[in-house]
């Protein structure tokens, strides 16, 4: 493969610039969400339900948003939108099955159960538009809510690759590409999505394993189309690759490409979730930084693939927090408390994550495949790569346990 350089970091997205600071990825957003068929129509003052009245929602509603707990694509565990509360029977379950992101959970906290649903709302809505990521904060719930719902609509049954491929190929691949990222100056976003093509472009068009460096650079290419303002040229690209293949192989490799794909390029990363959680959350800058490097360490892991944006977003960002042991304040918990509402998968899985990127960080820095470290062990990014409670893995574990 083509050697690139990784030229300096640069700032991913700080949460506390102000917005007009900052270049607003409203393209992004729009195509993270893709088509909707759930919608229901327009209509703001109704009359609230009855709390344990169980007849079909009128169709007078504006949004479906009855987030019961028996829906698989519920968004708060055991709280309805509207802020009614479940029956004991019902809350009861919900308190066993909840995913633990903060250690308490919310068990002991049931006198703000009929709070949180509202008060999440106010918090995402805020987050959005905070990191100036909405115009009208009129639409910022409805657009957390498709981005819960769709996100599940591009998920992998399984890690398993073509026989020709394997994990450590793979991992060559992405890393290559983050540095050619990182050196053209992309945005997050592009490379999330650059790596997802990748995922799905493996299990539907045939490619060769001699291919495999021009499937990475064209799918880098279409996410770029997709995310940034400024287009890289064709031949340009070929410089990277060396010009081991030719401007016409590379054209003819994307049309492939997008007809495996039936042009579609949707995708909701699992950085947009991981935004909202840190701003929810009020999660420190180092603390988000480490978070940031724990998610991208997870494009490299093959196995990663199975599991939902909002998960790996929900378990880079409790392992930060557990790797860095920040003292508490009482408003952090708070915060913290009320953003492990959000339905993020079972314990499970969150913990199965978590072992996955504690292994990977523990060994990042002896891997072939270094870009992430050296690209989040810059001042800029606080070193979070070369922190020490990162280098044993047994202890991450156990602390994960």
């Amino acid at each position: 493969m083509a050697r690139t350089g990784v030229s300096d970091s640069k700032p991913l997205l700080d949460l506390h610039k102000k917005a007009d600071d900052r270049r607003a990825p409203l393209r992004t957003w729009a195509n993270a969400c893709g088509p909707i068929d759930r919608w229901q129509p327009v209509e703001v003052d109704e009359p609230k339900m009855a709390p344990v009245k169980m007849e079909p929602e009128p169709p007078e509603r504006r949004w479906e948003r009855r987030l019961s707990a028996q829906t698989s694509d519920g968004i708060i565990m055991g709280f309805h939108e509207d802020g009614q509360t479940h029956s004991d029977d019902v809350v009861d379950k919900c308190v066993e099955e909840r995913v633990l992101l903060h250690p308490r959970g919310l068990q002991s906290l049931h006198s703000l159960q009929a709070l949180v649903p509202s008060l999440l709302r106010r918090e995402v809505e805020l987050a959005l538009e905070t990191l100036g990521l909405v115009w009208d904060r009129a639409f910022a719930w409805d657009m957390f809510l498709v981005m819960m719902r769709t996100q599940t609509w591009y998920s992998f049954p399984s890690a398993d690759l073509p026989r020709h491929f394997t994990d450590a190929t793979r991992a060559v691949l992405v890393d290559w590409l983050i540095k050619v990222h990182e050196m053209m100056h992309f945005q997050e976003e592009t490379l999330y999505l650059a790596i997802h093509l990748i995922n799905r472009s493996l299990r539907q068009i045939k490619v060769s394993t001699a291919n495999l460096q021009l499937l990475g650079m064209v799918c880098l290419f279409l996410a770029a189309k997709k995310e940034e303002c400024l287009l890289p040229e064709v031949s340009g690209l070929c410089y990277l690759m060396d010009h081991t293949y030719t401007r016409h192989q590379l054209l003819r490799m994307e049309r492939k490409v997008l007809c495996g794909l039936k042009f579609d390029l949707s995708y909701c990363p699992p950085l947009h979730f991981l935004v909202i959680l840190t701003s929810v959350a009020r999660c420190s800058v180092k603390v988000v930084w480490m978070a940031r490097y724990l998610l991208e360490l997870s494009l490299l892991e093959g196995q990663c693939v199975v599991f939902l944006p909002a998960q790996l977003a929900g378990a880079a960002l409790c392992l930060s927090r557990q790797v860095l042991q920040e003292p508490p304040t009482p408003e952090g918990e708070a915060a913290w408390c009320l953003a492990s509402s959000i339905h993020v998968g079972s314990e499970t899985a969150l913990l199965r994550i978590m072992h996955i990127l504690a292994k990977a960080a523990a060994k990042a820095h002896t891997r072939e495949t270094c870009a992430t470290f050296i690209k989040f062990s810059s001042p800029e990014t606080m070193n979070v790569s070369r922190h020490p409670g990162l280098k044993n893995a047994s202890a991450l574990l156990g602390v994960c346990t």
